[in-house]
């Protein structure tokens, strides 16, 4: 049995007849100027226009990938690939395999995964839209770089690539254009060593419309993202409101405030009522997907936050609900003692409120924590088992 090549030039394709002959073109030429044993594999997403044929026919090993989607098609080549290494270019010819040498050389330097920059190898005139160039990839990778921490400046590059035991490694599961995106978050949260190349973006051969459609999969690349980085789509915000509401108590449980010509009083302690529960149902969502992604192994995290999780369980939530039900019942028998003070008649509302509202809210959040640490003790019953 021949050894494995060092390197796999992957392609997925849907319907590319009319530039993939031009794209193993440029693939071979690559592998014959790198001078090192390779495959061009052609992951087929179940072209009905004779692109397996003419994949066949130039000498591709093609790969039928039933499921459709990018991601899918990519995820199966992977898995079937032979090489070392593996570097991956669309079908339409928006990308120069002959420029592959630039990606293998850093991956030959120690980078395990190495994505493509577009904005600094140059973007031909009318290869990407202006939403694309000037909104979508820069805000995206923007957001990306803030999230986890990465260097990357271009996240959605379709010329990247890697060595193939990295890349299994990720374990990328989404089947659309989100795993552009999957790719290097997961590898960033691996702490693979990324690298960053040049390369030129050239107008595609279609003479149709492409696969990608801006708006939906730029929400779904957002979508992602977010999804990946629970601490700034849930805890981040659910701390800002919970500090909010709790200044907002802090301040008018005394009294009423006045700024100016302007009067704060139980009706402002309402708001902050409902601040301080929005914020910890966030907190207690950013600690159930946590926990969701350590128990389905969605994403690798540390060993410091998988034991701050475990002590995390119903029977300590048990007893936070327990001390907050305590301090909410206390806070109404109060009230109660100052209804009774007033032979149970009227009283006015304002000196009442004062002790309901923070009543009703630490009444409401026992009851949220208690909730929630059933939830999660469910969660993780049913992924252990």
């Amino acid at each position: 049995m021949p050894p494995d090549p060092e390197l796999t030039l992957l392609i997925p394709c849907l319907n590319e007849a009319r530039t993939l002959p031009g794209v193993l073109a440029e693939a071979r030429a690559a592998l014959a100027a790198l001078g090192v044993a390779g495959e061009i594999v052609v992951a087929d997403n179940g072209s009905t226009d004779g692109s397996v044929a003419l994949a066949a026919a130039a000498g591709a090993r093609v790969v039928a990938v039933a499921t459709r989607g990018y991601g899918h098609a990519l995820g199966a080549g992977l898995a079937q690939a032979r090489g070392r290494c593996v570097i991956m270019a669309d079908a339409d010819g928006s990308y120069d395999f002959r420029e592959a040498g630039r990606l293998l050389d850093r991956i030959r330097e120690g980078c395990e995964v190495v994505i493509g920059n577009r904005f600094s190898g140059g973007i031909q005139p009318g290869a990407m839209p202006w939403k694309n160039r000037y909104l979508g990839n820069p805000l995206l990778s923007a957001l990306g770089r803030r999230l986890f921490g990465l260097s990357v400046r271009d996240f959605h590059c379709g010329l990247r690539g890697g060595t193939r035991e990295a890349l299994l490694r990720l374990e990328l599961h989404t089947g659309g254009m989100e795993f552009a995106s999957e790719m290097p978050i997961k590898a960033a949260l691996l702490g693979l060593r990324i690298g960053e190349v040049p390369v030129t973006l050239r107008r595609d051969g279609r003479d149709r419309p492409p696969h990608l459609r801006p708006w939906r999969d730029g929400w779904r690349h957002l979508r992602f993202m977010l999804l990946f980085s629970p601490r700034w789509l849930f805890l981040y915000p659910g701390l800002a409101l919970l500090a909010i509401g709790a200044a907002g108590f802090v301040a008018l449980l005394g009294g009423p405030v006045s700024f100016g010509s302007v009067r704060l009083d139980v009706h402002t302690l309402l708001y902050a009522a409902a601040s301080v529960l929005c914020g910890f149902q966030a907190c207690a969502f950013a600690v159930i997907s946590q926990a969701f992604v350590v128990e389905a192994g969605l994403a690798p995290v540390s060993a410091a936050t998988r034991a701050r999780l475990e002590r995390i369980n119903v029977e300590s939530c048990l007893v936070a609900a327990a001390l907050l039900a305590l301090v909410g019942l206390g806070l109404s028998l109060n009230a109660v003692r100052l209804w009774g003070s007033e032979r149970f008649g009227d009283l006015v509302p304002a000196h009442m409120l004062r002790w309901v509202v923070p009543a009703v809210t630490c009444l409401v959040l026992a009851t949220q924590v208690a909730l929630g640490g059933f939830f999660l003790g469910l969660i993780r019953l049913r992924l252990r088992r």
